[in-house]
């Protein structure tokens, strides 16, 4: 496979552009990879701003420190991903409907982004940072969630009884989404 290195790439819609390679430390913005087959591409540390991957097909795609930035990555199936390096940054990105599980994501930010209904069912987001995000609908259980950071984040509806959580950071002002199967009425 032919290895791509170090270009910006900007304005292509990739439906049109053949995509197989290998991209190292490379640029993408406002690129189109939506409902595209994806299969075995490798991304190294590479970047995406304002891209779309709105339902495209993932399995066995390396994302290796990859940041994407403002991108649409609505549906993606991380789980289908190669998880091997697998290293994920998200800031301003929409991943509703979006699959993590199973996945070991440590550190990973997932800042000012729209998460709902999103599942991170199993998955390792030791020390993750949420700064910002809306989690209406996100599937935690069997997470492993310690030390992850929910200070600005919202409409999260978390258990602590099926999750990992020592040492996670949450608002005062959003403890109710710990406690709602305890059908209780909180107030301010």
């Amino acid at each position: 496979m032919e290895v791509i290195y170090d270009q910006d790439l900007d304005k292509i819609d990739f439906n049109r552009t053949p995509i197989a390679a290998e991209y190292e430390s490379c640029s993408f913005t406002n690129c189109s990879f939506s409902k595209l087959d994806l299969r075995d591409i490798v991304f190294e540390e590479c970047s995406f701003d304002n891209c779309n991957f709105t339902n495209a097909k993932i399995k066995n795609t390396a994302f290796k420190n990859v940041k994407f930035s403002e991108c649409k990555l609505l549906g993606l199936h991380f789980t289908n991903s190669n998880p091997f390096l697998l290293e994920l940054d998200f800031d301003n990105c929409q991943l509703d409907y979006a699959s993590f599980y199973q996945l070991k994501l440590s550190k990973t930010n997932f800042n000012n982004c729209s998460l709902k209904e999103v599942d991170f069912v199993e998955t390792d987001l030791n020390q993750a940072s949420f700064t910002g995000s809306n989690l209406y609908g996100a599937i935690f259980e069997q997470a492993n969630l310690e030390k992850a950071n929910f200070l600005t984040s919202k409409n999260y509806n978390i258990d602590p009884d099926l999750n990992k959580m020592t040492g996670s950071q949450f608002s005062v002002l959003s403890l109710a989404g710990l406690l709602d199967k305890h059908k209780l009425d909180i107030s301010h």
